[in-house]
């Protein structure tokens, strides 16, 4: 154990009115003006995820730069930039896809524009996901989701505790809300509140989480596709004809969109999965394939043939893996063997001529 210690003190104004404030209640100004921490806590032991926690003016800041030096919270995000440019110069653009994909931001639109366009929730992570690819030995995040609504706080702490724990990487969060420990789920807890040390490491690889999202699908208003296009690598447009749209929704606040269409000419009974969106400050936490699952068996339910063509690699690893579907073929599609036969080969052609789509066939009965 280590023993850590700080005294912080500020100037109390002698002005008629602070001192008339002050004698009212008999305040003592001197010692209300200190405020005085010390804790001991093992920061030596390995540890994959630390937290500190505590309210505004607990000494959370301060402690943290006490233990880990003035500079450990130095920012890398170049709000002018898109996160993608802005990773080490020697990473493949696989590895920047795999960081960003891993930390949940996993919207590839959000990577091509400057970072200032995005949420105070995607900004975080992408900090997080930079200071994850340059750290040596530690990354410390200052006011871990201070700013964000508290669903889209529990989804980021998820992702940022899994990603590090999956790429062995030391991370230390400094917080002052307590709802985000269980999703966090960190090896040890400094809490400036009541100046105590908490050593979880012994129950972090079997802690269950208690605290749930209560989250629910319905149909929604095709018109709330507006909300999520930009988030998808597909048109504006939604597809002609018949189609029903579901929505994922956090309350009343719609986080997910979902449609199916039918696009085999004469065939109404077979509708096929078309552009899953889960906003990016939800995402990492399996909700899109949660999402196509309970609408796929809604349309079941309806007597719809459900199947899936998607060329998202995520996606389709995810549906790979659910016994709901089947996998039925990997295709080239027309624009990929024209743009081989008759572009000019350059290096954007190239890319996009190596991209495919994934067959799937959903094989709930309904039992």
């Amino acid at each position: 154990m280590q023993d850590y210690e700080l005294i912080l003190k500020c100037d109390i104004s002698k002005s008629y009115l602070c001192q008339r404030a002050a004698d009212s209640l008999d305040i003592n100004t001197e010692k209300k003006s200190i405020h005085h921490f010390k804790i001991q806590a093992d920061l030596e032991s390995p540890y994959k995820i630390g937290l500190i926690i505590g309210a505004s003016g607990s000494g959370k800041t301060t402690i943290a730069k006490k233990i880990f030096g003035d500079d450990c919270f130095d920012e890398l995000l170049d709000l002018s930039k898109p996160v993608i440019e802005q990773f080490p110069p020697e990473w493949t653009y696989d590895d920047c896809a795999k960081a960003l994909n891993g930390i949940g931001l996993n919207s590839v639109p959000c990577w091509i524009r400057p970072a200032y366009t995005l949420s105070n929730g995607q900004k975080a992570r992408a900090e997080a996901a930079l200071q994850m690819s340059r750290q040596k030995d530690l990354t410390t995040l200052d006011e871990w989701t201070s700013v964000v609504d508290r669903n889209v706080a529990k989804a980021m702490s998820h992702c940022v505790q899994k990603y590090a724990r999956k790429n062995n990487k030391k991370i230390v969060l400094i917080s002052c809300h307590y709802d985000v420990i269980e999703w966090i789920n960190p090896d040890w807890i400094i809490d400036c509140n009541t100046q105590e040390y908490i050593d979880r490491r012994a129950m972090v690889g079997t802690f269950e989480r208690t605290d749930q999202l209560r989250l629910d699908i319905r149909e929604a208003n095709k018109k709330s596709w507006s909300n999520f296009s930009k988030y998808h690598y597909l048109s504006e447009n939604l597809p002609g004809g018949k189609i029903y749209v579901y929505g994922l929704f956090d309350g009343e606040k719609q986080i997910g969109f979902q449609c199916y269409a039918a696009y085999i000419v004469g065939n109404q009974k077979t509708y096929f999965i078309n552009r899953t969106v889960i906003h990016p400050d939800y995402a990492g936490l399996g909700l899109g394939i949660l999402l196509i699952n309970e609408t796929a068996k809604i349309m079941v339910r309806k007597g719809f043939v459900v199947k899936a063509k998607y060329s998202s690699i995520p996606i389709f690893k995810a549906m790979s893996r659910n016994k709901l579907w089947k996998f039925t073929g990997k295709k080239d599609n027309l624009k990929n063997k024209i743009l081989r036969k008759y572009a000019s080969q350059s290096k954007s052609d190239s890319l996009r001529s190596k991209t495919f789509t994934y067959s799937f066939d959903f094989i709930w009965s309904g039992a």
